[in-house]
């Protein structure tokens, strides 16, 4: 894991996910890389170890919908971090806060509040994925 969070570091990642000797790197903000990844090459992210920037509880589903291992993150919220519990993923963060912001800073990250009060991963898969249909 140390080799993957030095990449996202290094390499000025928003995600870095290694399965086996297979290593790939993303750059899009939010969860769009992430999805991008479950509807192109699902199988990708079983057992795989994630290095994320920010991990959201929308992210979070989507890891463990892909079925990954293990995640570190820069940043995590709560609602993340206790849904990757839940689901046995084991984890790593640098910091830990209420609530993801959006990208200008002026409230809350939208897919966050969309899967906030949701509890069912495949609830939070299908708004994520109306959420990026609309958004794309």
């Amino acid at each position: 894991m140390e080799k993957l969070t030095d990449m996202l570091h290094q390499g000025a990642y928003s995600c870095v996910i290694r399965k086996g000797d297979v290593t790939r790197t993303f750059h899009q903000r939010g969860v769009a890389d992430l999805w991008q990844l479950c509807q192109d090459d699902e199988h990708f992210l079983q057992g795989a170890l994630i290095a994320d920037k920010v991990i959201g509880k929308g992210a979070a589903a989507l890891m463990i919908y892909g079925g990954v291992s293990e995640v570190y993150a820069d940043v995590i919220s709560y609602p993340a971090l206790d849904l990757l519990k839940t689901y046995g993923i084991s984890n790593n963060y640098r910091e830990l806060t209420e609530r993801i912001l959006n990208r200008r800073g002026d409230g809350l990250c939208p897919v966050e509040t969309l899967c906030v009060d949701l509890d069912s991963i495949d609830e939070m898969i299908s708004v994520i994925s109306k959420f990026i249909n609309q958004h794309t």
